[in-house]
């Protein structure tokens, strides 16, 4: 039986969008919401409190926040994770939930390419790096993916086995790494996705942080793909 369902959001400076993104969590649904503050110097906070979220200040670095809020949950936790920038759709989450709830599934995954886009939510970059990376797994791992969609479902004890070390921009990309050295039962779901509701993009669109991000990912590739046994779970250093 699944344990309870508790939402990440892993935001810095999101104050113009994240009451709009969480209007629509189904909070029949979600237990808790956390959004892991990486460092807002806006009301961030203070909108995520407001709209009945707990705030995790989780310092710099998107992995971390995340799994400081994956930390965070209940040890039985189903864990979704979301962006707060509103472009994903929270009505889903019911959908990346009912394959885990099932038990068919170990970890479910949002594709924005596969799912249908709002014209301009995604750069044509982001795509080529999501299917490249993904065909470069598949290689690797056997289990291939179509994006690095940031909308996703895990149980908190899988994620937690996966020894996840990633800190910033590569943790997705890690975390389906692991999953499929791992072995879990993974699921692509086309859903869909839509453009940013306010503020701006800390890597797209910005070209300083499109190249760190890229420099991220594909050291994070090379890292996980070289390693030869699994690493021990626990505490990132």
């Amino acid at each position: 039986m699944s344990g309870p369902v508790v939402l990440i959001v892993p935001a810095r400076n999101e104050e113009a969008a994240l009451a709009a993104a969480l209007a629509g969590v189904p909070r029949a649904v979600v237990r808790r919401i956390i959004v892991a503050d990486g460092g807002s110097t806006d009301a961030t906070a203070a909108r995520a409190r407001a709209a009945g979220a707990e705030v995790l200040a989780a310092g710099k670095g998107y992995g971390r926040a995340c799994w400081l809020g994956a930390l965070a949950a209940e040890p039985d936790a189903v864990l979704v994770f979301m962006d707060g920038d509103g472009s994903d759709h929270a009505d889903c989450i019911p959908e990346l939930l009912a394959p885990i709830n099932s038990g068919t599934h170990d970890f479910v995954i949002a594709s924005r390419v596969r799912g249908r886009r709002e014209p301009g939510s995604m750069g044509w970059h982001q795509i080529v790096i999501g299917i490249v990376l993904g065909a470069l797994v598949k290689l690797r791992f056997g289990v291939g993916y179509t994006d690095m969609c940031a909308f996703r479902a895990i149980r908190r004890r899988d994620l937690l086995a996966l020894g996840m070390r990633e800190m910033t921009y590569g943790w997705n990309l890690e975390m389906q790494m692991r999953v499929a050295k791992r072995g879990l039962r993974v699921l692509e779901l086309p859903l869909p996705y839509g453009r940013r509701v306010g503020g701006s993009s800390k890597v797209s669109g910005n070209p300083a942080g499109m190249i760190r991000a890229s420099i991220r990912l594909l050291l994070t590739f090379v890292r996980v793909a070289a390693e030869r046994k699994e690493p021990l779970s626990g505490m990132p250093p």
